[in-house]
């Protein structure tokens, strides 16, 4: 009998539509492998692993879950994750307890906290991660966490689909700013809520563009935190960004050139100032002031939240729902006619954005006439490699979620393998071997030591793609159909009921 997947009315087309029906990557990476002890060759495919959904859904889906996965193992712990070393912690936010100020703020910053920012509370610090335990008058006790949501000031009126009610009178530039420094805000706001929680506080957070395309931050936190403290510790948290001041270009119609040590100007021959040389002067000047200061909106939600429990679930739902979709894409429908509108606010954000400098060493400092930090030849105003500058991401190039390093005390690749070993341990209990444990394995071996399997990188066409999805679609499903025969013969304990399910593929 023939198969399917030598029909010759398979087309590629139609592999793609099946393979996204039954979860399977879509664009996989196609690979080559030489079987040295059978002298044979196969086409192997590998999911592409990219975490958007408008690139491959079914590895966007696996992401997500995974991030899911992480959210809900450390937000409502009981006992206190493992201490491991630095270089072993989770590789998603440094975490802000550990940092202090950069080097250019400890060069030129005033020690002082500013005079329009209210004072931050202080208690004394405990040793610990996890909540505190409440009892109820009938003796019934609890562990209660939360969840906070931050927005940032508004930069002008806008109408009810988020676009300026007024384009001319809208604040693009300082918005364009507080995207590209979000992040920085975020982690001044957790260094100053653990000094007033007085306990290390643990968060999960996804940072997301509002439907104003302005970034505000979600977050899990492990514990209760009094409404008050945290109202507190939001008005009293800014950032102030000591950099030398960039208001007005200096070069819009011609660009410095690199002489080989350094950029000139082209018509002059001047060098420009380098960067430690601009920042000498921002020292010196008793009048020097920050180039940019953000704030949080007053805008503050904040909610409990007890687990196990619906809304615990849906709040871990929430938490990850556009992780998956590009910024400037979150809000749009993908099946609806462009709002001109929205794309034109988009449109001017991006062009704010391109040449806005994003750190110490971006190009578009030469726009301002400062060397970038540790320049070098090849760098032009508009064209840094930062993501932060892309239409795509408005800038916020950063992790879209912000973990801190004892939230659950694993790397997310080690949730990854817990997932993969709940699906190990039920086909084990069959008495099935996952297939994947060995297969094509680099540490498989040949009697003289050599490696059995030698993978090569292969341009297949397009029949071959086709082929290759149809057979990664029915591998997954006999995957699948033996999960599910293991899990119904003998279940196996796969952690808390809210979890998502564990993916065999």
């Amino acid at each position: 009998m023939t198969s399917v997947l030598d029909g010759p009315r398979i087309t590629a087309d139609m592999a793609r539509e099946l393979a996204l029906s039954q979860k399977v990557c879509i664009r996989p990476l196609l690979r080559r492998v030489h079987d040295r002890a059978t002298d044979s060759e196969a086409v192997v495919a590998l999911p592409c692993g990219s975490t958007r959904e408008a690139v491959c859904p079914p590895c966007a889906h696996k992401a997500r879950v995974l991030r899911m996965q992480q959210c809900q193992e450390g937000w409502h712990r009981t006992d206190e994750p493992e201490r491991q070393p630095t270089e072993q912690l989770n590789e998603d936010q440094p975490d802000a307890e550990d940092q202090g100020d950069d080097d250019t703020d400890r060069r030129v910053r005033s020690t002082r906290r500013r005079q329009d920012a209210p004072d931050l509370p202080r208690v004394p610090q405990e040793d610990r991660t996890i909540g505190r335990v409440f009892a109820t008058p009938d003796g019934r006790a609890y562990r209660p966490s939360m969840f906070l949501t931050l927005t940032m000031p508004s930069y002008g009126a806008v109408t009810s689909s988020g676009v300026p009610a007024d384009p001319a009178q809208y604040n693009y530039r300082r918005q364009a700013l507080d995207a590209l420094h979000f992040a920085r805000l975020v982690d001044r706001f957790w260094q100053n809520l653990r000094r007033a929680a007085g306990y290390k506080v643990q968060y999960f957070g996804a940072v997301e563009p509002q439907r104003r395309l302005v970034p505000h931050l979600h977050a899990a936190i492990r514990g209760a935190i009094p409404r008050a403290t945290i109202r507190q510790v939001v008005a009293a948290t800014y950032l102030q960004l000591w950099w030398p001041l960039f208001d007005r270009p200096v070069y819009v119609h011609r660009t410095p050139v690199w002489d080989g040590e350094s950029y000139v100007d082209v018509d002059t021959g001047e060098v420009l100032p380098t960067w430690d040389q601009a920042l000498d002067r921002l020292a010196a000047d008793p009048d020097g002031r920050p180039a940019h200061v953000m704030r949080f909106g007053r805008q503050v939600d904040m909610a409990g939240i007890i687990a196990p429990s619906p809304d615990a679930d849906r709040a871990v739902r929430y938490l990850t729902k556009y992780l998956t979709k590009a910024v400037a894409d979150t809000h749009t429908d993908p099946d609806g006619e462009p709002d001109p509108a929205l794309e034109a606010h988009v449109d001017r954000l991006h062009t704010e954005l391109r040449y806005l400098p994003c750190s110490e060493r971006c190009a578009n400092w030469l726009r301002y006439g400062i060397q970038p930090d540790a320049a070098g030849p090849g760098l032009q105003p508009g064209r840094c490699s930062s993501k932060a500058h892309d239409r795509e991401h408005l800038g916020l190039g950063g992790r879209r979620v912000l973990v801190s390093r004892q939230w659950s005390g694993k790397r997310l690749s080690e949730h990854k393998a817990d997932r993969a070993t709940v699906v190990r341990e039920a086909l084990l209990a069959a008495g099935v071997v996952a297939p994947e444990t060995e297969r094509l394995a680099a540490t498989v071996t040949l009697p003289d030591g050599s490696p059995r399997f030698v993978w090569t990188d292969t341009r297949p066409d397009a029949r071959t793609y086709a082929r290759v999805l149809l057979q990664s679609v029915a591998e997954r499903a006999a995957w699948r159909a033996q999960y599910e025969a293991a899990k119904a013969a003998k279940p196996v304990d796969s952690g808390p009921a809210t979890l998502p399910p564990a993916d065999p593929g």
